[in-house]
């Protein structure tokens, strides 16, 4: 094969793949939070069917290129700026998704209070896979505006969505089941999508915000998540029979 005799090729394919799973980070939060509001047989088929929509719309966006460039042509201009449909979608994804964290964060808040009065509401399979396929398309838009900026053959950037979906699938339970288990995780992941938000926004209105310092602070944070999980776990071990117990504590 040709491909395999070109490393320009496969450099561009591998940094691309890399590229992807790490602007699928958000995508894949996203769907976790929302699968783990339905019942527990119906998580796992959202999370396929979301991550399937987010394959299918990327692979389809890059088979549409002319019409992707076309979007970044200004329709109108607001206050002085020059807005094209690329802007729109962008900002109109940046508002549903920081609605959509704010909502999450408050019911989390008011969980305790819901619970007294009779239990949390659980979404529908519909209305969940709806929710995720408005996001999957502003998701996939940005990814694919990288993809097509990065590389050049469009094989390379097909294959390189492909790969990445596919790790993500393969984690996205894992993701999921770690981000439910623990509250703080899950309040630091709704955060992280509320940065997302604004960024999606501030992109649409052509204040670039580069994605390095967003997933340089959610990392950081995200380790400090850690050592906090560990100092929690460690002072929640049972203290065995005849062990010394820690000055200050008594029997």
């Amino acid at each position: 094969m040709d491909w395999l005799a070109d490393p320009e090729a496969l450099i561009a394919l591998a940094t691309l793949t890399a590229l992807e799973i790490v602007l699928g980070i958000d995508n894949i939060i996203f769907i976790s939070i929302l699968s783990a509001k339905l019942p527990a047989e119906q998580q796992e088929r959202a999370r396929v069917i979301g991550l399937g929509l987010a394959l299918f719309g990327r692979v389809a966006l890059l088979l549409s290129l002319t019409w992707i460039m076309r979007l970044t042509e200004p329709l109108f201009t607001v206050i002085g700026y020059e807005l094209s449909g690329r802007d729109l979608i962008l900002i109109g994804g940046g508002l549903f998704l920081l609605a959509k964290a704010t909502h999450e964060i408050h019911s989390k808040l008011e969980e305790v209070e819901e619970h007294e009065k009779g239990g949390v509401a659980r979404a529908t399979f519909g209305n969940v896979i709806f929710q995720i396929l408005l996001l999957d398309l502003v998701f996939s838009l940005d990814s694919v505006i990288t993809a097509v900026g990065m590389a050049e053959q469009l094989w390379v950037m097909i294959t390189a969505v492909v790969i990445a979906i596919i790790i993500m699938m393969v984690s996205a339970r894992a993701i999921s089941e770690f981000i439910e288990k623990r509250p703080t995780v899950k309040m630091l992941a709704l955060s992280f999508l509320l940065m997302v938000g604004v960024a999606l926004m501030a992109e649409g209105l052509d204040f670039h915000i580069p994605r390095g310092y967003i997933y340089f602070a959610m990392t950081f944070s995200v380790f400090v998540e850690m050592l906090n999980l560990k100092l929690r776990s460690k002072e929640a071990k049972p203290i065995k029979l005849g062990q010394q117990l820690p000055p200050g504590i008594r029997e």
